[in-house]
């Protein structure tokens, strides 16, 4: 095939081999077979939910649901925020991998109730904490059905998102026009729903702030400010005013501000709280204080 828009010379060998060195941004961290690739325990902090995580979009928004609740009263959603440093493999450990199968952050194990529970992937654990707490999901049944309609959009279409245009628009090691062309298209139709939602709806699901808002923001809401990728003068996110709106308004709650601090390794120094044990963290543990205490 002769096209402008392809990489020239590549054709797919009849059996499909692994190189492991492949190239790109993040490219260490994926490989065709799942299991441990090592022995490593986890550590177990104090309180009843221990996560283990990275500040990716992924990982933000079960922050972001812990501090929401703790900020709501819930007291009872205190946590220990383990860092997870995906670029150097740690959730292959066998410790990570006994509580997801998956490899993939973040992961959480609940110790609140008589045994202790694994919960993988970011929409399980949105869920089971709401459920638990009976909090940011509507009680409802017409209400929690359309909540759970955008959680469950977010998982379905965020991959289109971050696998595809993040990755081929910031991370492949070429530039290739037909994959940056295809997943801009479908990101630029995601926006388009949500500005169409958002238009008349203060939230994605109506006018309560839900685990929907919380599953969302830290992909399209930070699309639109321009903290993943990059991206927002070539999407034109601007035009998208009702998501801009949204994601401009989740930004400054108070446990927003702080739930996008943790497990964060990368950025300014005062934004950046590697483990949180404590509430206390936030003013005495980042990276800027640290540094301070090293100088002193």
């Amino acid at each position: 095939m002769s096209n402008e828009n392809f990489p020239a010379g590549y054709e797919p060998a009849d059996v499909w081999v692994w190189e492991h060195s492949n190239g790109g941004e993040f490219a260490k961290i994926n490989r065709p077979l799942a299991g441990a690739t090592h022995e490593k325990q986890l550590p177990v902090g104090k309180h009843p939910f221990q996560l283990y995580s990275l500040a990716t979009p992924n990982g933000v928004k079960i922050t972001m649901m812990f501090e929401e609740l703790l900020a709501a009263g819930y007291s009872d959603a205190e946590y220990d925020a383990h860092l997870i440093r995906i670029n150097e493999g740690d959730q292959f450990g066998s410790g990570f991998v006994d509580i997801n199968p998956n490899s993939k952050i973040p992961a959480l194990i609940d110790k609140s109730g008589i045994e202790p529970v694994r919960v993988f992937e970011s929409g399980s654990i949105l869920l089971h904490l709401a459920e638990k707490f009976a909090a940011f999901i509507p009680s409802e049944s017409h209400k929690r059905v359309e909540v759970l309609n955008w959680l469950f959009w977010q998982m379905g279409s965020a991959p289109y998102l971050g696998g595809g245009f993040g990755h081929f628009y910031s991370y492949a090691p070429i530039k290739i026009q037909y994959c940056i062309d295809r997943f801009t298209m479908e990101v630029k139709r995601q926006l388009d729903v949500l500005n169409r939602q958002l238009e008349n709806n203060q939230f994605l699901a109506g006018d309560e702030y839900s685990i929907a808002d919380i599953a969302v923001w830290p992909w399209y809401g930070a699309l639109v400010m321009n903290t993943v990728y990059s991206a927002a003068e070539f999407l034109q996110a601007e035009s998208y005013e009702h998501v801009v709106r949204w994601a401009k308004e989740i930004k400054n709650r108070p446990a927003v501000k702080r739930a996008v601090m943790v497990n964060r390794v990368w950025g300014k120094p005062e934004g950046q709280l590697a483990e949180r044990h404590d509430a206390s963290d936030f003013e005495f543990m980042t990276r800027e204080k640290l540094s301070e205490i090293e100088k002193a």
